[in-house]
């Protein structure tokens, strides 16, 4: 999984005049174009506001990443509609024959009752079974979707027969709430006020992503961990 992140307007201070405009008005435009520091001061106001679900001052910020996943992946992430998506067109170009094949280390035996599934490792012959046919399905499909193109059959009839293991490419916009929210679902930890049981390539992508915010949000990143990664 690949997870870049193209631009962002996202700072700690952005929570913080977002949230102190509520009290005082137009004094909080010197340091909305100042920036703040980190004081005990700041790092306490974010850490109410996390704690107390004071969502809205987390908005106020933009992060834009580009993934590269397979499409089974694309469209559990999609069902976050709390974020901007521009996809891959498989009607305007001709997709290139990449596709996911699960690795050695990839868990591959459910167990548990749905909502909380645990995967525990497969035997060597799960694995290269699940390898052969990942490998079989998609070489086929592929080969198929080529033969439609060379017969002139459009692109976006022709993708049909594509499985969902091909990769794709997005880009994806959201702010720092919405983020949380991805995260809080998409990533198992321990400490979780509420545990999530993720797909374990949506969670890799997830975990690209939650290093970026880390970085770019430190004192916020640290609420969000101190209140039980619950976003406000």
């Amino acid at each position: 999984m690949t997870v870049e992140l193209v631009r962002s307007s996202a700072h700690d201070s952005d929570v913080l005049f977002a949230a102190r405009v509520s009290t005082q008005g137009e004094k909080t435009l010197d340091a909305a174009a100042a920036g703040t520091g980190a004081t005990d001061r700041d790092r306490g106001l974010i850490n109410y506001l996390m704690r107390d679900r004071h969502g809205s001052p987390f908005e106020h910020n933009s992060m834009t990443f580009y993934v590269q996943a397979p499409i089974f992946v694309f469209r559990e992430f999609m069902r976050h509609r709390i974020a901007s998506y521009n996809e891959e067109s498989g009607r305007y170009r001709e997709m290139r024959p990449v596709f996911y094949v699960p690795g050695p280390e990839r868990n591959l035996v459910q167990q548990g009752k749905p909502g909380a599934y645990d995967f525990a490792p497969g035997t060597a012959e799960q694995t290269a079974t699940a390898q052969w046919e990942a490998r079989e399905i998609a070489t086929a499909a592929y080969a198929s979707y080529q033969r439609m193109l060379d017969a002139g059959i459009a692109r976006e009839v022709a993708r049909i027969v594509l499985p969902l293991s091909l990769y794709s490419s997005m880009y994806v916009t959201m702010n720092a709430r919405s983020l949380m929210n991805f995260l809080s679902l998409r990533t198992k930890r321990e400490g979780s006020h509420f545990p999530s049981f993720p797909q374990r390539e949506i969670e890799l992508v997830a975990e690209q992503m939650e290093r970026h915010f880390a970085e770019l949000m430190p004192l916020t990143y640290e609420a969000f961990e101190k209140n039980g990664r619950v976003a406000p």
